[in-house]
C-alpha cells in the first residue's frame, strides 16, 4: 500500500509539514542543504532548489525553503520525491 502524504502549514511561512499515513523514518533526521545524507529520500529532498533544511521523525518530515523560493514549485517536487521512494 502506497504511503499518502498529507501537507500542513506551520507558523513559519517558510516551513511545511509533510505527514505520512506510516512511519517512513526509523529516528531523526536533520539535514541542511550542502549536506551529503545517505538516506535517499534526505538527498532527493535536499536536491530541489529552495529547500534550505529538512527535519523527520517517524512519520513526518518538515521542509524549510528559502526565503525566495516559491512553495508552489517546491511541492510538487517534494511530491516527486516521495512517490518514487515510497
Amino acid at each position: 500500500m502506497a504511503v499518502e502524504f498529507t501537507v500542513d502549514p506551520t507558523p513559519n511561512p517558510n516551513a511545511l509539514k509533510f505527514s505520512a499515513s506510516q512511519s517512513i523514518f526509523e529516528g531523526r533526521l536533520s539535514h541542511r542543504s550542502g549536506d551529503n545524507p545517505e538516506d535517499k529520500v534526505a538527498k532527493g529532498l535536499l536536491e530541489i532548489e529552495g529547500v534550505e533544511s529538512i527535519f523527520g521523525y517517524q512519520d513526518f518530515i518538515t521542509i524549510n525553503k528559502t526565503p525566495d523560493a516559491e512553495w508552489d514549485s517546491i511541492v510538487p517536487l517534494v511530491q516527486e520525491v516521495f512517490e518514487s521512494n515510497y
